[in-house]
């Protein structure tokens, strides 16, 4: 398997952005097939990055046979930073890449924030997208579970590394301070791989806390309103049995702008779907990628 990554500078820019990208794909697999597939293209949830998927897209790329590619969104990880953080503007670097790289098609995934990004792709490019995998996240109603990201903002807005530690010194120091507003040591871990050394010696966060602040409860937290749009092909909904971003009353409003919707709940699992149940996200996903329908 050949492993390569795409980084860029970390300054702002007007949008589209160039997305940092990492892909995943095997010689041995484009000759045979003259990489006549089109690719999977992966986006994460919010302050993550693509890091997050490393060994998920391995499997996914073994068990497909197709391309994977990972992206940092805009704001997040290796991507550059902008003042302007709208699904709008994370779908049009969606179709930049898509184009750069010179694909006609992909099949878009994304969960949370990543889910939305592609869920607005496929509504407003439906020719850009094979098939469509929205990971724990529904565009008709916004779960009550994101009001504990305000928490998660100010406690990262405080938290700091004095002096020059290392790495891993430093991420213990900020890691202490976190776990005084939030509890689980999972969730820490998570956000306290987003912060670097810069050249100073100092610490920060990579992701562009202040702008993701600002356009989290008008930009992040509602899916945009669509203008009678539909994206009519294969549709996934994977959820977690243990989360409500994804109601089961909600299925007919959320058909009607993906009519050939599929939903599917992972027991055990909570919004963290990929990261709770990998094995049978990856089934789930990849039966799916590889067929038309369930």
């Amino acid at each position: 398997m050949q492993f390569t990554m795409n980084c860029t500078m970390n300054i702002e820019r007007t949008a589209p952005v160039k997305l940092s990208y990492a892909s995943y794909e095997s010689v041995k697999d484009n000759e045979q097939n003259g990489n006549v597939e089109q690719p999977i293209m992966i986006m994460h949830g919010l302050l993550g990055s693509k890091s997050n998927w490393n060994t998920l897209s391995k499997a996914i790329h073994q068990k497909t046979k197709r391309k994977v590619i990972v992206v940092d969104a805009r704001n997040h990880g290796d991507s550059p930073h902008s003042s302007n953080m709208s699904y709008k503007d994370m779908a049009e670097d969606v179709i930049q890449l898509l184009n750069d790289l010179g694909f006609e098609r992909a099949v878009l995934v994304g969960h949370s924030m990543g889910g939305s990004a592609m869920m607005y792709t496929a509504l407003n490019f439906p020719q850009r997208v094979e098939k469509l995998a929205v990971v724990d996240m529904s565009p008709v109603r916004t779960s009550p579970s994101l009001l504990q990201i305000k928490k998660i903002f100010d406690a990262m807005g405080l938290a700091m590394a004095n002096g020059s530690p290392t790495l891993s010194k430093a991420r213990k120091i900020v890691d202490q301070q976190l776990e005084k507003s939030i509890k689980s040591s999972a969730l820490r871990q998570f956000l306290i791989s987003n912060l670097v050394k810069v050249d100073s010696g100092k610490y920060k966060w990579r992701v562009n806390l202040p702008v993701l602040e600002q356009a989290f409860s008008t930009q992040i937290a509602v899916f945009p309103k669509i203008d009678s749009k539909v994206y009519a092909n294969p549709t996934l909904f994977i959820g977690g049995a243990k989360s409500d971003y994804i109601r089961v009353e909600d299925h007919d409003a959320i058909k009607k702008l993906f009519p050939l919707a599929e939903f599917h709940y992972i027991d055990g699992a909570d919004h963290w779907v990929h990261a709770d149940k990998p094995i049978k996200f990856v089934d789930l996903l990849t039966n799916f990628i590889n067929h038309s329908v369930l």
